[in-house]
């Protein structure tokens, strides 16, 4: 990660490190500790006057500021060197060292730990953010059956090669892509593209590594190596995006930029012109009281002391907000890209329409279907079998992969299946409508004639066009993503209020989509599963939906809801807008500080003491600015009465 203090970021690595807890984390440990030494040193000033009080108080703040400068100046001074990068960090040490040297070792202190211990929490939270992706590869089976020489043989998952016949049961997981070259079923794609109703398969169908067989076993050609396919490919778009999400820098780098090198050049050009013309130790030491009339104390604190009462705020409302660069992104989001399955929708397909033939009963049909759908799992026959109080009992029941399930109910021959299994006659106008809605049909038969068609569909959440309303009203653009059919995303998206719809997209498609929205405006990506993964840490700002959610998901995301109320996102980025005014306010008066008290003491109107009180009295009032982000109105907390959190 980028860090303001200009530290380098961690590298990329194919082993994804365990987290440690904070009190192992020595990242964290040692900024804890300049600050138990600040305040030690502090006591002790403010509460004994002796000369040894005065020496052991000493010891502690230079304990204090060692502590707290070697958590940011060896990075500094590593990336002015080797990087040629300018940040933040090294104005801070050039500070400090001045504030040294000038014998206000007290000042250098406080500086370095509000420094360290700020940049600490922002690389712990960016550290959790990577964790997510172990979650990925656990989609990919530790084995699976190969068969060779026509016996079927069970081999580790990453040796697997293209060609190789792999023969894959019910309720087993893709151990790689391939297309089937034997039998005929259903497969679980949710992990792959969002789409929450399984996918009928049979020969010739391309299948992806961690889909899930859901009925009939199938025998798939390997057509990518167990170690390169669809799942390390998401691991690899999820790393590669994250460092280069890191290299983006935060507000308080890009001022710090041409800042350091301009105080810099100041301060010599005040040393050396001065000696010049009068006497070299007043000037000298005037140039020392211009770096530390250029420190920027308030600045230091100006962004973090927003950004934890702002994250805090936010979380009493359901929304978690990993760091502080995530934070100043959130402000600036002008496009909002929305997953449909299990963010837009609730992922709990039910039963949305049945049309019956003449005679015959809605509930006649229900119960005929319920009745077989009872004995299988598929997502559909679920939303089927709840749709009716009590189910009847079948016989014989017999279930045909891919295409439906056959029995006897009441001494009659009973069927349920896909349109493309049993031809829905009469009825074929209402299938054709209700399929053009986005609803999947399920043919229902009786003594072999067609008795009606049930239309099942993963229902949009009630708050969707509400939602999408408001992020309008905001002057935000929405849009669509997923990896579900052209025509169910379609339907959908007009009834949420989005024109904009990209449909049948895999994960790397996806994230090249928010990609390329990101070039052209701040671009936020919403979603909930593991396929969303790509597209949140490419995206500007990441928001995985739902703490129930996939882990990768979330912890590859910036921003976490712990709820699926839609209505967060728009006051997420409201709540976000006004912390990002309250921060540029901060760092504009840290900025006019810095303007005012450098001709005073170029001049020499002001002392160091004086330059130093007027430090403290602004971050005073910093704080306490900052300290409003932390305000959340009633209005969000009163709408959002089941994500607030204990």
């Amino acid at each position: 990660m980028s860090s303001a203090c200009g530290c380098e970021s961690p590298e990329t690595t194919d082993e994804i490190k365990e987290e440690l807890p904070w009190y192992r984390d020595w990242h964290v440990l040692i900024p804890i500790t300049s600050g138990i030494s600040f305040l030690a040193g502090l006591i002790l000033e403010w509460t004994t006057s002796s000369d040894t009080a005065e020496v052991v108080a000493l010891v502690f703040f230079w304990i204090g500021l060692l502590l707290g400068a070697y958590t940011f100046v060896p990075g500094a001074l590593r990336n002015l060197f080797s990087k040629r990068k300018i940040g933040i960090g090294l104005l801070m040490t050039i500070s400090a060292v001045g504030a040294v040297i000038l014998g206000y070792v007290e000042e250098a202190a406080a500086l370095a730990f509000l420094y360290s211990i700020a940049e600490a929490l922002e690389d712990k939270a960016m550290d959790r953010a990577r964790s997510g992706l172990r979650s990925l590869l656990k989609l990919v089976p530790e084995t699976a059956t190969v068969i060779r020489s026509g016996m079927p043989t069970v081999v580790s998952a990453s040796k697997i090669r293209i060609g190789d016949l792999l023969r894959v049961k019910p309720g087993e997981r893709l151990a790689t892509d391939g297309v089937i070259s034997q039998g005929s079923s259903s497969l679980d794609t949710s992990a792959i593209t969002g789409e929450s109703i399984p996918v009928d398969v049979s020969v010739g169908d391309q299948v992806a590594a961690g889909s899930i067989n859901t009925s009939g076993s199938i025998e798939v050609t390997a057509s990518a190596n167990g170690t390169d396919n669809s799942l390390t490919t998401l691991v690899s778009l999820v790393e590669q995006a994250q460092a280069e999400r890191g290299e983006r820098a935060r507000l308080a780098d890009r001022i710090a930029r041409p800042l350091v090198p301009g105080v810099i050049v100041l301060a010599v050009l005040v040393a050396t012109i001065g000696s010049l013309f009068g006497d070299p130790e007043t000037w000298i030491t005037r140039a020392l009281v211009v770096l530390v009339a250029a420190s920027p104390c308030a600045m230091a604190i100006a962004v973090p002391v927003t950004v934890v009462s702002a994250i805090g705020a936010a979380s009493k409302f359901g929304v978690i907000i990993k760091s502080g660069a995530a934070f100043e992104r959130l402000g600036s989001l002008r496009r909002i890209a929305v997953d449909k399955t299990g963010t837009l929708t609730r992922n709990q397909p039910a039963v949305t329409q049945v049309h019956a033939v003449d005679g015959v009963s809605q509930d006649a049909v229900l119960n005929v279907a319920a009745a077989l759908e009872q004995h299988s799992t598929h997502p559909l026959a679920r939303a089927i079998s709840s749709a009716v109080s009590s189910t009847p009992e079948a016989t014989e029941v017999a279930e045909e992969p891919g295409h439906g399930i056959t029995g006897v109910l009441n001494g009659e021959p009973v069927a349920v299946g896909s349109p493309r299994w049993i031809t829905p006659g009469t009825l074929t106008p209402a299938v054709e409508s209700m399929e053009a809605s986005g609803q999947t049909c399920v043919m229902v038969t009786r003594a072999g004639q067609v008795i009606g068609v049930i239309g099942v569909r993963d229902e949009l959440r009630p708050e969707a066009p509400e939602a999408v309303r408001h992020l309008r009203d905001q002057g935000i653009d929405v849009l669509m993503l997923t990896g579900d059919n052209a025509r169910t995303a379609h339907a959908l998206a007009a009834i949420a209020g989005i024109d904009t719809v990209h449909a049948e997209l895999r994960p790397e498609d996806k994230a090249r989509e928010v990609a390329a929205s990101v070039q052209q405006v701040p671009t936020g990506m919403i979603g909930d599963g593991i396929n969303d993964a790509p597209a949140l840490a490419t995206a500007t700002v990441g928001i995985a939906m739902g703490a129930t959610g996939a882990d990768a998901a979330i912890e590859s995301a910036d921003v976490a809801f712990t709820g699926h109320d839609l209505r967060l996102i728009p006051q997420a980025l409201s709540h976000a807008r006004r912390g990002r005014t309250i921060m540029n306010q901060n760092i504009i008066l840290s900025l006019a500080i810095i303007i005012v008290l450098l001709p005073l003491a170029i001049t020499g109107v002001l002392g160091l003491a004086a330059v130093v009180l007027v430090h403290e009295v602004a971050e005073v009032v910093v704080i306490a600015n900052g300290l409003r982000a932390a305000r959340v109105h009633r209005a969000q907390l009163s709408r959002q009465p089941d994500t607030v959190l204990a």
